[in-house]
Parts: C-alpha cells; structure tokens; sequence
C-alpha cells in the first residue's frame, strides 16, 4: 500500500477542547507514504450541519421522516504547485501539511449528537489519486455556539403562580407562588427556587420540582420529541389549613449542554416544572423556561445571591465559573495536535420563551 497513513488531526485551543464563532482552527493532514506518490489534489474541507431522522410505524405502514439543514462549507487545496501534467509528487515518508480555519461569525447552532439527530461540525480531507478511490480523512471538533443573550426576558425575574380546588376527598383550595431569579443560567450556576403555599385545604400538601431537558426534532411537517429528568427534589410536606414560604437552590450541572434555541430541525430546551402533590386529586402544576448559557457567557446582570454562590461553592463550582476548570466531553485530540428586583408580574405571568410548548 503507497498511501500507509492518511489522517487529520487539529490543536486545541482550551482545556474543554471546545470553539466557537469567530475562533481559529490550526492543524494538519498527515500523509505517510512507502514511497513515491503522484497525486491530484489534497483538499480540506470544512463543515456544520444538522440532520434528522426517524421511522414510525402506521398500522403496516412504516414511515420514514428527515431533514436536514447547512451552515457553511468550506473548501481548500492544499497543494498547489502542479506540474505540467496536472498531478504532484509527494516524497516518500511521512508529511504534514498545514491548514488554518477560521469558523465563520454566523448564528449556528452548538454541536449535538443523539440516537435521532445531531448537530456536525468537522474537519475532512480529501486525497485523489489517478485510478484510485479518493481516500479521506475526518475528525469532529466541538462548537458551542455564543448565547444569544437578545432573547427577550432572559435576565428578568420569572414568577408563576396557581390555584387549585381540592373537591374530591377533601375541601377548599390550595395556591402556589413560584419565583426564580431570572430565566438564563450559566452552566455550574445556581437557581434560587422560592415556593410559597397556602394551603387552605383539608388536606397536606408537598411541594416538588423537577429540572428536565426538552428535545425537538423537525422534519416533514412532523415532530418528534425526547423528555430527560436533569434533577429533582421533594420538599417538607405542609399541613392543612398551613401556609409556608419554602427556598431551594438547584445548581446546573457543568457538564449540561447549553440551550440550543438557534436550529429549524433541532431544539435543546430546559424547564423547571414545580407541583403540588396531592392525593387523590390532579397535582397543581407550574413550569418555568430554563435557559442554559455557555459558561464562558459573561452576564451583565444580576449576579447569584449570596446564599446561591455559598452553595455552588460547597459542590466545588465557581459561582460564575472559570471556562478552563472543567474539560467538555470531547476530550482534546492528540497533541501536537447590581440592580435591585423588580417585583413580580402579575399572577400567572412569566417571562417570554422562544419555543413555548405544552411540555
């Protein structure tokens, strides 16, 4: 075999292995040849893209749906200087040759791979040979796509609230009061949950909360979707004919990925569902939008209460994070290669959310 080894492999830029729009990408094809070798054009080629797809069935009928969508593609001979007949000669041994990417500043979505869709971004190298198969090379590098921090309501303070009649088993009623301090979260920060119950019932009462992760994927006019529990807690029950204030902190894993809210065919939502839990009868329910934001997202706004930072530090988090502490899950290639709160809005209110849903 000529051609002993064709790969590409690309550097590092941090500890997470992570990059995103406007970064520089530099590394190297490697070709290793046993001897010789005419070629005609070495080409590497850069990509983002996201696909869909999924099968249903319908009675005997079996149904096949997908999409898919393009950010950039982006193309570059390598070698360049031909010779007369068009090829070019590459000496026996082993030869790096160098490339530099830049991604381009566009609005694209963050890297994502599920058994239903991912979200792509690699590298590829192309070698063509006269009267061979054109070998290839590739390698996946990790974008986490800048928040878009123009999402309306992200920094403000959520608020819910809900009443409920207790008719069967029992009598009166019982409200719930849900505040958070605002809608957007870096990873590793965390949310200070308040639940306030009147419990005017005959009945007790306990207060539940659940952090869950919300995927969409689009294609054919069709949807398809995949529910994730991220955290959830049970609060002190609260008697009847009792009312009660209850504060909470849930801090968001590091390694939970961020929203993606930037994406036709694919979306990566987060909400906060708080209920009461009541026997024999349909549990009182709120759900608040969570959104994820990179942790090397710097937030001009209200930074954790006091309490929040104490907390994130006692599980060993920063409360606004060092971006270099904790690597991403990709890990890197071989190498060489303060404002005051506004009060509440009015019952029932919260803020707005760019993907509102039933679920």
């Amino acid at each position: 075999m000529t051609i002993k080894t064709f790969a590409i492999e690309y550097d590092a830029i941090n500890s997470k292995n992570t990059f995103t729009n406007g970064d520089t990408i530099n590394g190297r094809v490697i070709v290793e040849t046993s001897k010789t070798t005419t070629v005609k054009s070495l080409v590497f080629i850069a990509t983002g893209e996201a696909r869909v797809k999924w099968s249903e069935q319908y009675g005997d009928h079996h149904h096949v749906y997908w999409s898919n969508e393009k950010y950039y593609d982006i193309q570059h001979h390598i070698l360049s200087e031909k010779r007369h007949d068009g090829t070019e000669v590459i000496g026996k041994g082993r030869h790096a040759f160098p490339f530099s990417f830049s991604i381009p500043d566009g609005k694209f979505p963050s890297s994502l791979k599920t058994n239903i869709g991912n979200i792509v971004h690699k590298l590829k190298a192309e070698l063509k040979q006269s009267m061979k198969l054109t070998k290839k090379a590739k390698t996946h590098f990790t974008f986490v796509s800048k928040a878009d921090m123009g999402i309306p309501g992200l920094m403000d303070p959520q608020h819910g609230c809900k009443d409920k009649s207790v008719g069967v088993f029992g009598s009166g009623n019982v409200s719930m009061d849900v505040h958070t301090q605002r809608m957007g979260f870096k990873q590793g920060e965390a949310i200070q949950l308040t639940v306030k119950v009147i419990n005017n019932s005959t009945r007790s009462v306990k207060p539940k909360f659940v952090l869950y992760e919300k995927k969409s994927f689009f294609a054919q006019g069709h949807r398809k979707i995949s529910i994730n529990e991220i955290l959830k807690e049970k609060m002190e029950s609260i008697a009847s004919s009792g009312k009660e204030t209850v504060s909470t902190l849930i801090t968001i894993p590091w390694e939970l990925p961020p929203s993606i809210l930037n994406c036709s065919i694919i979306t990566q939502e987060y909400k906060l569902k708080i209920h009461l839990k009541l026997k024999y009868a349909r549990n009182p329910e709120i759900k608040l939008p969570i959104v994820i934001l990179p942790s090397s997202e710097v937030l001009a706004e209200n930074p954790p209460p006091a309490a929040a930072a104490a907390a994130a530090a006692a599980f060993g988090f920063e409360a606004f994070g060092n971006p270099d502490k904790v690597p991403w899950s990709m890990p890197p290639p071989s190498q060489p290669a303060s404002q005051a709160a506004e009060p509440p809005p009015p019952c029932g209110a919260h803020a707005v959310y760019p993907h509102a849903s039933g679920l």
